[in-house]
């Protein structure tokens, strides 16, 4: 009779290799990847656009890990090849940030400077510091593309007019004066809609000199022949208005690939009119896990 210990590993092995049906249920992808027509790609597809592409507007929700995951995986693949030269441009950084951003570059400041005098996002260390380290360890050009805090502050508190008070030095942090906003444009509509009215023109003036500034700096730091992956959050780029209207109020032409990434109870249904926001949206399970 066989010794009960080795029928019991017997069983184990034997249970370990027969085939068992795998429920439908048991699925549980982290994300999707659809076009504005509801298919669904891979990342080597999404590579390949965006590698064929000028622009790279990566929208994200600031705390979604899976977006800060295939900002870094994707902006890994570009600046790693050799065809083109990708600069990383990223809302999270000010534009008179700069300085500091080139003297860590340059090996004048260490990381631990860099990190203390940056006003770096909260959640920096987590979810842009791997991909911005990268970027730094290859030599991609790293810059800073949103305009100081307290400028656009200044603009919900006063309007546009604030910004002709700046001294010469300050303005070089700002989109060109005047700033044109079109009130009309729907993502800004929206924005005062949502606000119920609270703030008046200014609250979608202070978010136009962002746009309006992120755009300045994307073309002044642009080279024919780069490429431009810029991290920012979707609202600033969806239904190519924000940051993408101003910049193809200055140059029209750029192959520009645009990403949206939101959160869906059932990423296997998303709706199509969600879907027409951008060229590929990133479909995140609701329950997945936040960086805060």
């Amino acid at each position: 009779m066989m010794d009960h210990r080795i029928k019991t590993v017997f069983i184990l092995l034997l249970l370990s290799v027969m085939p068992f049906p795998v429920s439908s249920e048991s699925g549980k992808p982290a994300y999707k990847l659809l076009t504005s027509n509801a298919t669904e790609i891979t990342f080597s597809e999404l590579l390949e656009r965006a590698s064929e592409s000028d622009m790279i507007f990566f929208g994200e929700l600031h705390n979604n890990a899976i977006a800060h995951w295939l900002q870094f995986e994707l902006g890994r693949e570009l600046i790693l090849d050799e065809n083109r030269n990708t600069l990383l441009g990223l809302e999270m950084f000010e534009a008179d940030q700069q300085i500091l951003i080139d003297e860590y570059m340059n090996g004048l400041i260490s990381q631990s400077s860099f990190e203390n005098e940056a006003r770096l996002w909260r959640n920096y260390s987590t979810d842009y510091k791997p991909l911005f380290e990268f970027a730094r360890s290859e030599g991609a050009g790293i810059i800073a593309t949103n305009i100081p805090r307290r400028y656009a502050s200044a603009v919900y508190r006063g309007g546009l007019e604030a910004l002709d008070a700046l001294s010469r030095a300050a303005k070089q942090w700002v989109a060109p004066l005047p700033i044109e906003v079109d009130l009309t444009l729907p993502s800004y509509a929206s924005i005062s809609e949502a606000a119920g009215g609270h703030g008046g023109p200014n609250l979608v003036y202070a978010q136009a000199v962002k746009d309006a500034t992120m755009a300045h700096f994307i073309l002044l730091n642009m080279r024919l022949g780069d490429q431009m992956l810029h991290l920012n959050g979707s609202y600033h780029s969806n239904d190519r208005e924000g940051i993408i209207w101003y910049i193809e109020q200055k140059v029209k032409g750029y192959r520009i690939l645009t990403i949206n990434t939101i959160e869906a109870e059932d990423i296997d249904n998303v709706d199509r009119e969600i879907l027409q926001q951008a060229d590929i949206t990133i479909a995140v399970p609701s329950t997945m896990t936040r960086t805060y």
